[in-house]
Order: structure tokens, then sequence, then C-alpha cells
């Protein structure tokens, strides 16, 4: 399949698209074997060049203790099966400083990834359903919390209530960029300014969001947990790149590596990863 993108404009701090000719399209290029029992999130690790996968392994809500991490090569080889265990639905990753974050119900999970161990936990006050993870530049870690609305902050070892706004509802996947924090919703994106908590909605008409990542080109990868990932931008309608829906495939919370241009998608129900190079013509 393929469609038309748009060139790109500078407004601001924010490359948003007008026309051009140019094409984009998914090509598969692998999948895992369906070892991963309901993958939720993949983190790509940019120092060892591998992916971490967060796998529920049972209700994404019961602390049963089953969930687990996961290590696989970006070719498609699971090299650590169970590399992280004890944790309960494990969902939405991050790394920052050799350190992996991840989101476990009411609590965020630290990671020494050298170490291959679980280093602290952080209680997280009245959370009922975290889900996705970004981190800025100087190392904070923002959680999105889907059943309550609000966005915490993991801010120097403490967790903290960083956005609570009644406009943001059902927020899923965050995505940091330069002195801001995008968050994924079932209306659309928004955009949030780190220093002063502005928050305006920059792309609406997109259906639920899980997934939400840059493409590097002023447009954002989103996935619709269903099986939809779709590009957008705020000057059209998305743009429907894979649709695995009637096949009951799931397209969970996305991972996409701009150098490789490699689009990494847990297919959660399915149990599986799957691999597409964004090619651009």
């Amino acid at each position: 399949m393929a469609v038309f993108i748009n060139q790109l404009l500078f407004t601001g701090t924010r490359i948003v698209a007008q026309g051009s000719k140019d094409q984009v399209s998914l090509k598969k290029i692998w999948e895992s074997p369906n070892l991963f029992t309901t993958c939720e999130s993949v983190c790509y690790d940019a120092v060892d060049h591998f992916l971490f996968v967060s796998c529920i392994n049972g209700n994404p809500t019961d602390k049963d203790g089953n969930g687990f991490i996961s290590r696989l090569s970006v070719t498609g080889e699971i090299t650590t099966l169970s590399w992280i265990t004890g944790l309960n639905a494990p969902k939405g990753m991050g790394i920052f400083m050799r350190k992996l974050y991840v989101t476990d119900i009411d609590r965020i999970v630290e990671i020494d990834i050298d170490k291959a161990a679980i280093i602290k936990e952080y209680p997280v006050k009245d959370a009922k359903f975290l889900n996705d993870i970004t981190i800025d530049k100087e190392g904070n870690v923002y959680i999105s919390d889907m059943a309550t609305g609000k966005i915490h902050r993991l801010f120097k070892g403490v967790v903290e209530t960083w956005l609570e706004d009644k406009n943001i509802s059902g927020p899923n996947g965050l995505f940091y960029e330069e002195g801001e924090i995008l968050i994924g919703t079932k209306e659309g994106i928004f955009s949030t300014q780190i220093e002063d908590k502005r928050t305006w909605q920059i792309i609406r008409n997109t259906g639920g969001i899980d997934g939400l990542e840059a493409d590097g080109y002023g447009n954002y990868l989103i996935s619709d947990w269903m099986g939809k990932i779709q590009l957008v931008n705020s000057n059209r309608e998305p743009i429907l790149l894979n649709n695995t829906t009637d096949q009951m495939i799931n397209a969970a919370d996305i991972e996409y590596v701009p150098a490789t241009k490699t689009l990494y998608v847990p297919t959660f129900s399915d149990n599986r990863v799957m691999a597409y190079e964004l090619i651009y013509k």
C-alpha cells in the first residue's frame, strides 16, 4: 500500500506538514515466535541494540506475579524469554542511563539493564491502570493512567501527579519531544508544555491511541490496539498504513527506530512481535 505524505514546514518548535508527492508504506520484515504471552509494549535498547518486550501473561489488572520482560534481537530471535520475572501486568517501558522503567498496574519498576535485576519500586498513589512511559532529556519519567486520566511524573526519585486535565480522557501513549509531552487519547493527540503545563490538542480524528511515536519527518505513528497502524499529522486526515483487526491481531504499544526506519508492533493476545520497515519513496 502506498500513500501520500507531506512536505515539512517549521511552525515554531513543531514540524508540520504540507503537500508533496512523496509516498510511504509499511513492509513486513519478520515476526517473532508466539511466546510473548499478552505482549503489551516494545522498547529499543540503543546501546546493546536489543528489544525489550513486556508480557502481561494474564489479565491486565491482576496482581498475579505472572508478568515478565523478554529480550529480543532486532532480527526477531528471542535471546532471553524470561529476562525479568515476578511482575504483575507490565506495560509501558522507557530507558534512561541504563535503567529500564516499567509500569506495573499501580507502581513503577526500575530495572538495572546491565545487572538484569529490579533495583527499585515506586508506588503511585491512587493509581489504577498505569500504562505508557516516556522520559525527558533530564531523566524525568512521565506515566499515563488510563483509568484516572492523570499523568504522573517520577521526579528526583519521587512520584507526583504532574497533570490532571478534564479535557484529556483515557490518556495512553506518551511521547517526549523537546520541551513537551505528547499524549495519545481517545480523541486524538494533545501537547503539554513541560515548563508551564499549557495543554492543547494538536491532532484530531485519530480514533483511540495506544502507541505513539514520531517518524522524524514531522509525522506520528499511532496504533489503536485493535490492529490499526496510522500515520498522522495536524494538516490532514490519518493515513492507514496497516490493519490486522479482521485477523484479530492487535497492535499495542509500538516502538519506532528512526535510524533504521523500523517499526516494532507487539500483538498482545496474538503473543508475537512484528517488525516493519517504513519505506519512503
